[in-house]
């Protein structure tokens, strides 16, 4: 059983910074991938930001290249983004996924879900 909890959402003002975190929860899952997506009201689920767990590899959407930056943390399960230079366009339900065998860029590609976390944008 697998279990994703988001955290770090918030209120900001452009050009600000937020830090969410995701942790797993399962004795005996070991992700292959884990990635963020993100969906504002009325859009459809986009894809924000993965990392390949074993070795780290990266992968990311063009808009949050340079503003964005992944990581993770093995002992504690976790993956994080780090949320620089915030824009308004950047609001939206942040979800974080984990995969047990892709790395991929779609929400097919991943087996799991968090519940979502808040972030908001203002200019």
């Amino acid at each position: 059983q697998v279990q994703l909890v988001e955290s770090g959402g918030g209120l900001v003002q452009a050009g600000g910074s937020l830090r969410l975190s995701c942790a797993a929860s399962g004795r005996t899952f070991s992700p292959y991938a884990m990635a963020w997506f993100r969906q504002a009201p009325g859009k459809a689920r986009e894809f924000v930001m993965s990392i390949k767990w074993s070795g780290g590899y990266t992968s990311y959407r063009d808009s949050v290249k340079g503003r964005f930056t992944i990581s993770r943390d093995n002992a504690k399960k976790t993956v994080y983004l780090q949320m620089n230079s915030l824009k308004p366009e950047d609001t939206a339900l942040y979800y974080c996924a984990a995969s047990e065998g892709r790395w991929g860029t779609t929400w097919t590609d991943y087996d799991y879900w968090g519940q979502g976390t808040q972030v908001t944008v203002s200019s």
